[in-house]
């Protein structure tokens, strides 16, 4: 590896992303890969959690975890993820890490937000988080498993699905929509938060009745001033047949009927602690829903 100077080194950690990443980005041969499009039907009803710090005395589940990268802006959120891990290390849980074994869409330099030349594996990358344990998607089975739970990142909608350059056209990869399915089918929960609740209304939107996710809050700004640089998601999941039901990083909303448990997490402008507090109401409220 070339040497870098400490002055050099020093300016790099420095570095800051000046400017906003939008969803507008550029088509890539991944598109290809993803096929199903749009959805419609809604309703209501159920409950949101609030959080309580909890032990390791849930009895032991088998939850999968799918990952899209390392990286919020090309892959899986890293701090969401990680806590993803924790809080159920914490609760006593064994977890396997799944991810698809192909390109991401693009690589994203994280310091300026430039899309960079080079290519990058979504399940290598993944790696990264799980200390190099992660099995390609095409082999999860939901025979498995008590539960899977989804982190966000932009990851999600460019890896896992198309809706960051298609948006309400999207795509979205035909295994996690299989797995989607099957958990629901199965009558096992499914755990999602950030942007990723985007992949169940996407998959399950159109035929699964009353089904009800969480992105947080519908509006850029709300009545706390807390900013929400990604609400129009709130309107793709409507579009797509879900309903959306607004929570703050207080909460994760729990659709008791369809065994679907979301929070917001990133998709609010929020300190690194909020956010894994945050998920951590939805991994609990997910693993409650194991128990039943």
């Amino acid at each position: 590896l070339p040497l870098v100077s400490f002055p050099k080194m020093l300016a790099l950690l420095r570095t800051r992303c000046s400017r906003r990443l939008h969803l507008r980005l550029p088509h890539s041969p991944i598109t290809s890969a993803f096929g199903l499009t749009s959805s419609s039907s809604s309703s209501s009803s159920s409950s949101s959690s609030s959080f309580s710090t909890t032990s390791s005395s849930d009895s032991k589940k088998n939850v999968a975890v799918v990952l899209s990268g390392c990286g919020v802006y090309d892959g899986s959120e890293v701090t969401e993820a990680v806590a993803a891990l924790v809080h159920l290390s914490r609760r006593g849980c064994s977890v396997k890490s799944f991810a698809p074994l192909q390109p991401q869409m693009h690589v994203i330099d994280h310091t300026t937000g430039e899309e960079q030349k080079e290519k990058r594996n979504a399940l290598k990358e993944s790696a990264r988080i799980t200390r190099g344990v992660v099995d390609p998607l095409d082999m999860l089975d939901v025979d498995d498993f008590d539960a899977v739970v989804f982190p966000g990142g932009f990851g999600a909608a460019k890896n896992l699905s198309t809706f960051a350059t298609m948006g309400m056209d999207c795509g979205i990869h035909p295994k996690v929509k299989l797995i989607l399915e099957k958990f629901h089918d199965a009558s096992k929960p499914i755990g999602l938060c950030c942007i990723s609740p985007v992949l169940a209304a996407k998959a399950l939107g159109k035929t699964v009745p009353n089904l009800e996710l969480t992105v947080g809050s519908d509006k850029e700004e709300d009545e706390k001033g807390n900013k929400w640089p990604h609400a129009g998601a709130a309107e793709a999941i409507s579009n797509f047949g879900a309903t959306h039901v607004v929570t703050g990083l207080d909460s994760a909303h729990v659709d008791a009927k369809n065994l679907v448990v979301t929070s917001a997490a990133y998709m609010c402008d929020a300190a690194p602690h909020e956010v894994f507090d945050n998920v951590g109401l939805m991994v609990e409220e997910t693993l409650k829903l194991a128990e039943k």
